[in-house]
């Protein structure tokens, strides 16, 4: 099987420019912020879609690291980001106006993306509706995989901790080693039962068949403690604590993570950021960096990192392209959610952890192979 070029990607269409709307539109407005944190009044608010600033020499531009939920700054040299409103600082020049056809010199384009022709399959991106009676496309899910990691692609995998616990572990495992995960976002709890299989050989104290232990319940705090002993889990990797698991693989292979704490969370482990701006920062990091995302068995952190997604991304060969972004969980509820939340690209994959990494794996293997 040969992989298809690009198999689900949409072509762009750039907006006309030279229309008598858009030439008639004033350049975009700024207004100084006048304190920290503080947004000037009629501040334009971004949405995740490819958003146009018009300069005052006439030129259309789209700002970088773009985000929905964020404001749109000039920077001194005259270029434009988006910037969470946390983080602009007095005298900042922010984006105001409320319209988003270019009246303001704000242009939002929201049908920028049409279909590619003769595309068929679920992983129509910016348009799949969520359903547990869709047939799931392995093979085009694939082939963005490979075409990804083929290209120097960075795709960010968002995890929650049913990925360890439906021994979906060791296929998460082999993604890493080949080479298919730019970065790992997950909570403390993927890393703990991650570390305890690793440690104590049980999950949530239960065996890999799911039969529990004695002392089951104090499994994962042994794994925490003999990580807290060794100073952090990439000095328990190296020191031979910890040797095998997706902790493991991420340090050995040297792919990033970050890894965000609750106010549930045991211990947690040492390096867990249990400071929410912080650990949404550190987030953000990889997000800007994405050019396809997968969020597993995770409503929290897929919804964080769904809010830090654009639903395109800039390639210097191939101009503006689709943020490929799948959402795998087993209820519908999730992927809806994520949606109506705003990541309106994201594709539903209503199924259950281990047979999504099983299959999937599967089906990379096949592409590879072909």
């Amino acid at each position: 099987m040969k992989p298809r070029k690009h198999p689900v990607q949409a072509k762009y269409r750039v907006p006309d420019f030279a229309s008598a709307e858009l030439m008639r539109a004033p350049s975009a407005v700024t207004v100084a912020a006048v304190q920290d944190g503080v947004l000037p009044d009629g501040f334009f608010a971004t949405t995740n879609l490819p958003t146009y600033i018009k300069n005052p020499d006439g030129a259309w531009v789209l700002p970088r690291e773009p985000r929905m939920d964020g404001c749109v700054v000039r920077a001194a040299d005259g270029s434009w980001w988006v910037r969470e409103g946390r983080r602009v600082r007095a005298g900042d020049e922010v984006v105001i106006g409320l319209r988003e056809d270019g009246g303001d010199g704000v242009l939002v384009h929201a049908n920028g993306f049409a279909a590619a022709e003769g595309a068929s399959g679920d992983f129509h991106f910016m348009q799949s509706q969520v359903s547990r009676e869709k047939p799931i496309d392995y093979r085009a899910l694939a082939e963005l995989l490979v075409e990804e990691k083929r290209r120097g692609g960075y795709i960010v995998w968002v995890t929650g901790p049913a990925l360890v616990h439906s021994r979906a572990r060791d296929n998460m495992v082999w993604f890493i080693r080949n080479g298919f995960v730019g970065a790992l976002l997950a909570g403390n709890a993927v890393a703990v039962h991650d570390i305890e299989a690793a440690v104590v050989g049980t999950t949530l104290g239960m065996t890999s068949g799911g039969a529990p232990t004695e002392g089951g319940h104090s499994a994962h705090m042994r794994a925490i403690n003999a990580v807290r002993r060794a100073g952090s889990i990439d000095e328990a990797v190296r020191s031979g604590v910890v040797t095998s698991g997706i902790m493991h693989a991420c340090v050995i292979e040297e792919v990033p993570y970050v890894l965000c704490g609750s106010i549930r969370d045991d211990g947690p482990l040492p390096g867990v950021i249990t400071d929410a701006i912080a650990a949404q920062d550190a987030m953000r990091r990889h997000a800007v960096k994405a050019t396809m995302a997968v969020m597993l068995a995770t409503a929290l952190h897929s919804i964080a990192v769904g809010n830090m997604l654009p639903a395109y991304y800039e390639d210097a060969e191939r101009g503006m392209c689709e943020l490929p972004t799948i959402s795998v969980d087993a209820s519908e509820f999730l992927v809806s959610k994520l949606k109506d939340r705003g990541t309106h690209q994201a594709v539903g994959v209503v199924t259950n952890a281990q047979d999504f990494m099983s299959i999937l794996r599967l089906a990379v293997e096949e592409a590879v192979v072909g």
